[in-house]
């Protein structure tokens, strides 16, 4: 047997002390001095997303540009009635083709009374086409014209839908503004919008990546992911002016110092809350894509997983950096930093000067060594978190030999 040590329960336990410290809001992660990685990351991802609008549009639905769309039964005892759904989209498809529907959107159901298909296509726009797209439908599935079901969406209804839905966008983008600005400051809700644009670039980008079609659930959903990443966005702020109040406000540490502290405190309870949403969104888009086939689950559970994965980000690498750039630039706050490194600098050198001192008078003391330890602040100086106790201590009792 070996008398070597196990190395990795200790590893283990570390890992676990880490969960641990995780979990309870224990950490001590550099949220805001690392805000240039942050925003490095974020201004990739939405240059990317641009490109890839740009040089691949986004594939709108009928009800934004126009077009066709048809439902029809599948008799059982009709030409596809034995076979898969898979072979009737095939064979709908083909048959369309020679019509000029190439990009006919074909969607199998089940109902109580038996299989039916609905057929969407933008190609076909005139009431000549639809009408031979219907009777070309009918010949496939074997049902009689009587029992299938058409519709034609003119391009100015779906420029009016379009038109509807960038001003329910905008109505919701001003009313969240003015929330901020009265709830907290125009400062805050500089920094939800900015964090809102980047999780509407980013869906819109996936959108064009995966060539998904936008439908008007996909619009819906896109307006509830806004909603959920501006209410995580909330809860980080509202942590994050109970900080600064405590202790930026009041001149005991930097702006950046106490929203660090307060991103670190509130960072688990984001996690849990987009973990359990992503759960159930997860279920949807696997559940309702993968095995029942529906395209209207498929669009609203693509567009509420990636809204939520980038408002989770958005609400703690974007928004509250952002705020924190905002903030720094207000005088007072600049004069806070002054006089806290002004503080720190003090506290760091009286030691080393009471050490310098002390050798001076007998020849053996050596100077004594000032330990730092956290995040350096931008100008390279401790901030106040980082000055220890005994440095404070030396000063005051040096103070008062100078008085005697």
């Amino acid at each position: 047997m070996s008398d070597r040590p196990d190395e990795t329960a200790p590893s283990a336990s570390r890992r676990r002390g880490a969960l641990q410290r995780i979990y309870r809001g224990e950490t001590e992660i550099d949220f805001i001095g690392k805000r240039k990685l942050w925003f490095l990351i974020s201004g990739t991802l939405l240059l990317a997303c641009i490109a890839i609008i740009t040089f691949k549009p986004l594939n709108f639905g009928i009800e934004f540009e126009g077009g066709i769309q048809i439902q029809a039964p599948v008799p059982a005892d009709g030409p596809l009635g034995d076979t898969s759904n898979a072979d009737v989209v095939s064979e709908v498809r083909s048959a369309l083709e020679d019509q000029g529907a190439d990009d006919a959107q074909i969607q199998v159901f089940t109902n109580d009374d038996g299989r039916g298909l609905t057929v969407q296509s933008k190609a076909i726009a005139d009431p000549e086409s639809q009408a031979q797209a219907v009777q070309i439908v009918s010949d496939t599935v074997g049902a009689p014209i009587a029992d299938i079901g058409s519709q034609r969406i003119g391009s100015k209804w779906g420029g009016e839908i379009t038109r509807s839905a960038v001003r329910a966008l905008i109505i919701f983008i001003i009313v969240v503004t003015v929330f901020i600005s009265w709830r907290f400051e125009w400062k805050m809700a500089v920094g939800a919008l900015a964090a809102l644009i980047h999780d509407l670039l980013i869906t819109a980008g996936v959108y064009a990546l995966v060539g998904f079609e936008v439908t008007p659930s996909t619009v819906i959903a896109i307006l509830t992911i806004l909603g959920y990443s501006l209410y995580d966005t909330i809860v980080v702020f509202d942590k994050v002016e109970e900080d600064t109040t405590l202790f930026a406000a009041t001149g005991k540490m930097t702006y950046e110092a106490s929203a660090n502290i307060a991103m670190n405190e509130v960072f688990m309870r984001s996690l849990n809350t987009s973990l359990a949403t992503l759960l159930p969104v997860g279920a949807l888009l696997a559940v309702g894509t993968g095995l029942l086939g529906a395209s209207t689950l498929k669009d609203l559970s693509l567009a509420l997983l990636v809204g939520i994965l980038s408002g989770t980000y958005s609400s703690v690498f974007v928004a509250t950096p952002v705020l924190t750039v905002l903030k720094e630039r207000e005088p007072r706050y600049r004069n806070v930093r002054t006089k806290v490194l002004r503080e720190a600098q003090r506290q760091t050198a009286a030691p080393a000067l009471a050490g310098a001192t002390a050798s001076s008078g007998d020849g053996s003391a050596e100077p004594v060594p000032v330990a730092t330890s956290g995040v350096a602040s931008h100008s390279g100086a401790a901030s106040p978190s980082q000055v220890p106790a005994r440095a404070r201590v030396g000063t005051k009792k040096s103070k008062r030999r100078k008085r005697r």
